[in-house]
Parts: structure tokens; C-alpha cells; sequence
């Protein structure tokens, strides 16, 4: 084939969420490019690519695992791979996006402009930052004109917030501010 095959190789295994079987690698170069694909060749190339990532200027490595193949950080470069996964897993939600997440548990499913109705603003950041954080997901579309998105709480939000069922949320009436309090209520510094 004249084709070089090991950037298409290279693409197949990056883009995996799992290892890429030989298997799935033939039958992915087959069908691209219309040509059967013989098996010691695409080891070879398999090889190359191997042996291409090893070197010192690249923190990862392709390894063959579970009957595939997968990029995966070298060992040397854990440290710094666990530290940016610590900060990652530090940051708060803002207040906004607190705001946002409790509408949603306790009226979903909810579209974005029955959110933004409640809240009096644009939505739109607070729902992509839930949504990255998996704390949210889309569960379906509203039977109304333009079948907008519906928004619903995740099993992650369950398990971080520590409740069985929605049923084990506090109830809405603990959450009211008596009105007879003194004073202004001090803000919350928000983090994103």
C-alpha cells in the first residue's frame, strides 16, 4: 500500500477510550481504505510506533494491554499527572453554579429557560461547568416547541452529595430565612 499507514494508526489508538485491538485496527484501516490489511504489516507499523514513543522527548508511551493497544503517561511523569488531578478535584462550584445545580435536583427534569426563569439570568455557564462535572446530565427532551433539553441530577451527584434517592433531599422548607432576621446576609466569594 503506498498509503503511510502509521499516522492513521497512531489516530485510531489516541482516540480510543479503551485499548484498540489488532483486530479493530485491520478492520478500521480495511474499511477506510477499501484494501485488505495484512496482519504482520500492521505489526510492523505497530512496532514502529512503539518503539517511536519510547524515546525521551514524549511523556507517553503506547503500550499493548488487554488484548490492545493504548497510549497511556509514562511513569516518570505520575507525579506530575496526580497533582494536576488533585487541583482538578479541588475546585469548588461557584455560587451560581450551586444555585443552578439545586433548581435542577429539586425540579427536574428542567429546561434551561425554566432555570434561567427562577434564577433571573443566562444559565448556559453554570449548566456546561455541571455537565463537565458530571454532576448533571441531559435526561430527554420537553414535549414543547423546540423540544429543548431536559436536566437532571447524575449518580455522581448522588454519591457526592451522599443520598440514596432524590426522596433524601433536605426539604425546602428547612432552607427558608426567617423574617425577622437582623442585618445583610454577607456575601459568598465565588470560585469557579
Amino acid at each position: 500500500m503506498e498509503q503511510n499507514l502509521q499516522p492513521y494508526i497512531e489516530a485510531l489508538i489516541f482516540s480510543a477510550e479503551e485499548p484498540i485491538s489488532l483486530k479493530e485496527i485491520r478492520n478500521s484501516l480495511e474499511g477506510n481504505f477499501g484494501v485488505k490489511m495484512n496482519k504482520k504489516e500492521v505489526l510492523g507499523i505497530l512496532e514502529q510506533i512503539k518503539s517511536k514513543f519510547q524515546g525521551d522527548s514524549f511523556g507517553f508511551e503506547m503500550v499493548e494491554i488487554a488484548d490492545g493497544y493504548q497510549f497511556l503517561t509514562k511513569a516518570a511523569y505520575h507525579d506530575i499527572i496526580g497533582e494536576y488531578l488533585k487541583q482538578k478535584t479541588q475546585k469548588r462550584l461557584s455560587k451560581a453554579a450551586l444555585e443552578t445545580l439545586s433548581i435542577i435536583a429539586y425540579r427536574q427534569p428542567v429546561t434551561k429557560v425554566v432555570l434561567e426563569q427562577i434564577r433571573g439570568v443566562n444559565c448556559d455557564y453554570s449548566i456546561q461547568k455541571l455537565l463537565e462535572k458530571e454532576m448533571v446530565t441531559i435526561v430527554g427532551r420537553a414535549e414543547t416547541p423546540g423540544r429543548p433539553l431536559l436536566y437532571g441530577t447524575s449518580q455522581k451527584f448522588m454519591n457526592y452529595f451522599g443520598i440514596k434517592s432524590l426522596k433524601d433531599l433536605p426539604k425546602l422548607k428547612d432552607f427558608k430565612i426567617a423574617d425577622n432576621e437582623i442585618g445583610v446576609q454577607a456575601d459568598i466569594e465565588e470560585e469557579v
